[in-house]
């Protein structure tokens, strides 16, 4: 199925969502990288107050190349990261933040299907190498934190999109995670070959 999805949605709505459906998402995602999710599970797991809400916005796994033109950013192109490189703190930072969509390119793991099943929380693929489409669908640069200590890849840029997209979820809230079940497969072929 295809859906348009205006942020910030509930559980009821993540849970009709399944692995293999089509989004486009209008409202904020705010991009995340390796450093920023870091940065932001150690300011959290330190009673710290953050800079965003990420239970009401989707997050990009992103390092956007963005210039400043006059008082206002624009984005250049905005294509996502291999989310594969933040395995390693998803689960953490789905369990904290309550964050209901990520954005990546690529798959993810078991620990993200995990956080996914139980936090209610879905993972899309933002098609590699389209990096001017999803500039193209974002309207305006928010807000913009931890620009100077972590640099503009790795920086939290707040962005409203309108029809951002096409989103292929592949991890589900139900727990399906179709990167893995095409790798059993393979795993499957590859075992009835003879060399």
């Amino acid at each position: 199925m295809e859906y348009r999805l205006s942020l910030p949605i509930g559980e009821e709505e993540i849970m009709k969502i399944n692995a293999g459906d089509v989004l486009y998402i209008n409202g904020t995602i705010v991009t995340a990288r390796d450093e920023a999710h870091k940065k932001a599970i150690e300011m959290y797991d330190a009673g710290k107050t953050l800079p965003v809400d990420f239970s009401k916005v989707a997050v990009f796994h992103c390092g956007p190349i963005i210039k400043r033109e006059g008082d206002e950013w624009q984005v250049v192109a905005a294509g996502p990261t291999t989310s594969s490189r933040m395995e390693i703190f998803e689960y953490d930072f789905i369990k904290r933040f309550h964050t209901c969509i990520i954005i990546g390119k690529g798959g993810m793991g078991e620990k993200t299907a995990k956080a996914c099943k139980e936090f209610k929380a879905i993972y899309a693929a933002f098609t590699g190498g389209a990096a001017v489409l999803a500039a193209n669908a974002i309207k305006k640069v928010k807000d913009v934190f931890w620009l100077d200590e972590l640099g503009m890849p790795e920086a939290l840029w707040v962005l409203e999109v309108e029809n951002f997209g096409p989103l292929t979820v592949t991890i589900d809230a139900h727990g399906r995670n179709l990167t893995e079940e095409v790798k059993q497969k393979a795993r499957e072929i590859a075992a009835k070959i003879e060399f």
